[in-house]
Parts: C-alpha cells; sequence; structure tokens
C-alpha cells in the first residue's frame, strides 16, 4: 500500500500516478486532494507523513506545485525522509544513498511521464547501506 496526497498543483498528477499504481500491482491509499480547488499543502500532507512516521506504510508520495512545501511539511517527522525528486538520478540516490521514505514531486515543473517513472525508480531502488547508513542515522542529530 503506498499513500499519495497533493495539493492542487499535484492534484492532476496525483490521479494519474494512482493509475500507474493500480497497474503495476500497488494499492494506493488516495489521502486527497479529491478536487483541483486551491487547498493548503500542510492540511494534506501532515497526516501522510504522520503515518510514515508511525510506520504504518514504509513508503509515500507528496505533491505540491514546486515539491518544496509539501517536503518542508514532510521532514517535520524526526522518521521522514522527504526527497525532493525532478530527475531519474536524482530519485534512484534518494533511495540508494538517503534511504528516503517519501517522494516529494513537482506537480508543475515535471511532466506526468517522469513522474510516474520516477515512482517506478523510488519504490524498486534499495537503500544501499554501508557507508551511507551512518549519514542517514546522522539525520536527526541535532548540533
Amino acid at each position: 500500500m503506498i499513500p499519495i496526497a497533493a495539493d492542487h498543483g499535484g492534484f492532476e498528477m496525483k490521479e494519474a500516478i494512482i493509475g500507474e499504481l493500480k497497474k503495476i500491482g500497488y494499492t494506493p491509499v488516495n489521502m486527497g486532494t479529491f478536487a483541483s480547488e486551491s487547498v493548503d499543502y500542510p492540511d494534506l500532507i501532515h497526516p501522510l507523513a504522520k503515518e510514515i512516521n508511525e510506520g504504518k506504510y514504509l513508503f509515500g508520495i507528496i505533491i505540491c506545485g514546486s515539491g518544496n512545501g509539501a517536503q518542508m511539511v514532510a521532514n517535520k517527522y524526526p522518521d521522514v525522509r522527504a526527497a525532493l525528486c525532478w530527475s531519474e538520478e536524482i530519485t534512484k540516490l534518494a533511495r540508494r544513498h538517503n534511504d528516503a521514505n517519501i517522494l516529494s514531486l513537482p506537480g508543475r515543473f515535471i511532466t506526468h511521464n517522469l513522474a510516474l517513472k520516477m515512482v517506478k525508480i523510488f519504490l524498486e531502488t534499495e537503500f544501499e547501506g554501508g557507508r551511507h547508513t551512518k549519514r542517514v542515522n546522522k539525520i536527526n542529530q541535532v548540533r
């Protein structure tokens, strides 16, 4: 099961991703928005990030116009590592090196086709571990 949430800037992309997730064998959990009217992205991203943080889901997908606001909200949770991605290579590295558990997409800056490729890469790429594990473990160490 893969939860997915978007504001109005990512609504159409979210709908396309939900369809693709079903085609490739995942069960998407649509956490809103459910229309293209303007909404406040924190209202949609907080519930998804909270569930990732609590371990209810392993991975999630969030979308807003730039991807930045959604990522900022999600990363308020200590066990969330939301990665703003805009290319296939960045997506792969976010999983391999940073063990990202939420993919944040810029709904107004990438094509739906690219977003679908990135979602597949995100869900299929394993964390590399090794030297990256100690770095990931330092993320929440406030100094």
